[in-house]
Parts: structure tokens; sequence; C-alpha cells
């Protein structure tokens, strides 16, 4: 695990930078994380850290070799029964649910998730019609495109979603990622110049509220949907203490989401729901109802801020080395696709901007928060869709759609899993 942590943190660190620099990759494509997950999987898929072995051997008598353990010890890392993977998202999901402001998750909740659910409605619509005409397929236009580019990038969405396809049965970890990954990218770039242009065109005052979400005489107090200064001081107070109870709280709710799901599958066998499904609602419930004391949710948040910003890029090192399977990429990689993807944003869009209509809001904002804050790539992808849209004022409903509605794709991932998998 030492070496493994070492190595993934260099390479992590390098492809970042190198990522987060480029000016179209950066802008468009995600930036770091995206460069490292195809970098380090070009790097193992062409062979070229065999290159290190000639070194070693020059520096030891011996050493070369390194190269082939050190890649084993990844994969034991990371591979079996989800390992590092597991414990990320156990993290991420405990501290961005229980971090998020409690008024905004229970006051949106009513009219957003409509909206939400209108997006994922209309976007999965799309592609399956797509994938229907050009004879790709309904059930893998909808669980290969649309779903992993609904579900909030790739550390809370195509990875979880990888391994729910492996439990399911219905194909390797592997597999499954090499085919959403490029999606989740394109998706991401999608959304971003549709956010740019949208604006624009759509600027009439019935569509466009000029950065307010509900309309005139609704308008909710922005400050209501903010972390208060109190309550971000003790966020900001970081103790080795906490670190310990967020990581105890965080796992706790990944064992407890197993627990579950190994009730749930001997009393309803047909229907297999993933034990992040279900650490999803569990911690959703302690929030909406106030369940756990305000220390364990600082907690929470405060060890989720460090695995996020510490681990993400070993995590993102890891998939490149072990999950993407370039050749699989390469084969999967059509106009097809492309089209499949960019009607998966642009349904995510028409999805959220109808439905907000309907509950009162502006179709525009709802289009860009509920629909195309959807369909990027997580956080960065929510402030790339706003700034492009001028809209950095709708962050605390753009976190929403990443963080929960993230959280729904998984749920109904793994419910179509359980149902359509066998179809793929």
């Amino acid at each position: 695990m030492a070496g493994c942590f070492a190595f993934m943190i260099v390479w992590g660190a390098i492809l970042q930078e190198i990522g987060d620099h480029l000016p179209i990759v950066r802008s468009f494509l995600g930036g770091g994380p995206v460069v490292i997950i195809f970098g380090m999987g070009y790097l193992r898929y062409m062979n070229l850290f065999g290159i290190f072995d000639m070194f070693s051997g020059l520096i030891a008598k011996g050493g070369a070799g390194y190269t082939a353990v050190l890649m084993k010890n990844i994969d034991a890392f990371f591979k079996p029964a989800g390992a590092f993977l597991d414990f990320y998202i156990a993290a991420l999901i405990t501290g961005s649910i229980l971090g998020m402001n409690r008024k905004l998750l229970v006051k949106a909740a009513a009219r957003y998730f409509p909206a939400i659910f209108g997006a994922i409605a209309v976007s999965f619509g799309l592609a399956a019609f797509a994938g229907h005409v050009t004879g790709f397929g309904i059930v893998k236009a909808i669980l290969l495109i649309a779903l992993p580019i609904m579900g909030g990038g790739m550390g809370a969405g195509a990875v979880p979603l990888s391994k729910i396809f492996e439990s399911s049965g219905t194909m390797t970890a592997e597999e499954a990622i090499s085919i959403m990954n490029p999606a989740v990218a394109i998706g991401n770039a999608t959304s971003i110049v549709l956010a740019g242009i949208l604006v624009k065109v759509l600027a009439g005052k019935f569509f466009n509220g000029q950065g307010n979400l509900m309309k005139a005489g609704e308008n909710d107090d922005p400050a209501e949907f903010e972390i208060s200064p109190e309550m971000q001081a003790k966020r900001d107070k970081i103790t080795v203490t906490n670190l310990g109870i967020g990581l105890l709280t965080a796992t706790s709710f990944f064992a407890w989401g197993y627990i579950i799901a190994g009730i749930w599958i001997k009393l309803v066998p047909a229907v297999n729901i993933h034990a992040y499904a279900w650490m999803i609602i569990s911690v959703a419930l302690c929030k909406v109802f106030n369940v756990l004391p305000e220390f364990i949710e600082v907690s929470c948040y405060q060890w989720f801020q460090f695995v996020m910003k510490n681990l993400t890029s070993c995590l993102m090192v890891g998939i490149g080395l072990c999950y993407l399977s370039l050749d699989v990429v390469i084969n999967s990689f059509s106009m097809t696709y492309l089209l499949l993807c960019f009607l998966s944003c642009i349904g995510a869009f028409i999805g959220a901007s109808v439905i907000g209509a309907l509950v009162g809001f502006y179709p525009v904002e709802a289009g860009i928060t509920a629909g195309l804050c959807m369909s990027n790539m997580g956080g960065t992808g929510d402030v790339a869709v706003l700034s492009a849209a001028h809209r950095m004022e709708l962050m605390p409903f753009a976190q929403i759609s990443s963080r929960l509605g993230g959280a729904i794709i998984l749920i109904i991932g793994s419910l179509m899993l359980s149902t359509l998998g066998s179809m793929l």
C-alpha cells in the first residue's frame, strides 16, 4: 500500500498539472482527471513503464522487473472487492451529503427534484431513440452512454457505476469504465458549450431569469442556501480527532449499506439494489431528519475534503491503470457514439427546462442547473458550466444536481441493471 500511494501520488500530481494547464482540455474536457485516467491508461497500454526496468537494472543487479511487481501491487490495491475505490466512495458520499445545507436539501427538493427527473427522463429517451435508429441498441445507449453522462463525473459517477455493473454480472468493471469514461468526458465538454450558447439564444424574459432560478415573487433568499459563517468556521477548524470520526462514520455507513443490500437481496431477489444506493439513501435520511450530531457532520465533511483533495489523483491513476482498457475505448468510439453523447446532454437540458417551467422556474436556469449540471463532470464541471453561462450564483443548486442527482443516478442504475442488464 505504501509503495502504491507513493507511485500514484507522484504520477497523479504530474498529470494533474498537465491537464489543468492544457487550454482546450482544461476548459472543455475536464482537465486533470481526464488526463490522468487516459494518460496512465496509455502508458500501460503501450507498456511504457517497462523503460524504468532498464534504469533499475543499471542501478542494481537484478533490478529489472520492479515495474511488473508494482503493477501487480496496484492491481491488488484496487481490484479485490473494490478495495481503495470503496474507501474513497464511502468518504465522498457521506461527506458530500452531510456537508450540504439542510434547508437547501429540504426546501428545494419539492420543486427541484422533479426538474432533475425530467432531465433524466428526456436524456434517456433521446438516447434510446437514437440508439434504436442508429442500431447501437436502446439498452446499450441508456446504460452505457446516458447513464454515466448523467451520473456526476468520474469519481462519484462512472467509477461506482462500473462497480454496480460488475456486481450485477453484466460486465467487468474494466469493460464498463472503458466504455463509460469517454462518454463522461464528451458529455462534460458538450454541457459546457451548450451552457454558453443557450443563455444567449434563449434570451427572452419568459425563458431567461438572468441568474434567478425561481420566477418573480417566488425568489428565495440565496443566503438560505449557503453555509453560515459560524458553520464554515467549525469546518475550517480541522483536528486529527475529527478526521478519525469522519473515517469511522464514512466506513460505518458503507458497511451499513452492504448489510441492508444483503438483507434486501434475500427478501427481493429479483431486484438487486447496490450497497452504494442504500448507503446514499441512509445518509440522506440522516441529513434530512437531522439524526446525527453537528460534530459528526462536520467531521465527515472534513474527512471528505481530506480524501477528495489528497487522494482523488491517486484514484484516477488507479482507474487508468486498472480499469481503463484503451482497446475497448478505441473500439467504442464512433460518430454514433458522439451523437448519443450529444443527445443525452441536450435531452437533459430540455427535460429540466420543461419541468422546471411547470413548477415555477425559469427554463434556462432550470435547464442549466438541473440539466447540464447533471450531464457535466461533477464539481469541476459545475464551475465550468456556470462560468460559461455566467450563472455562478446558482452553484448551490448545481451542487444538488452533482451530489444528490448523481446519487439518484446510482440508485436508478442499480435498479435498471437488475432488470435490463441481461439485454446488453
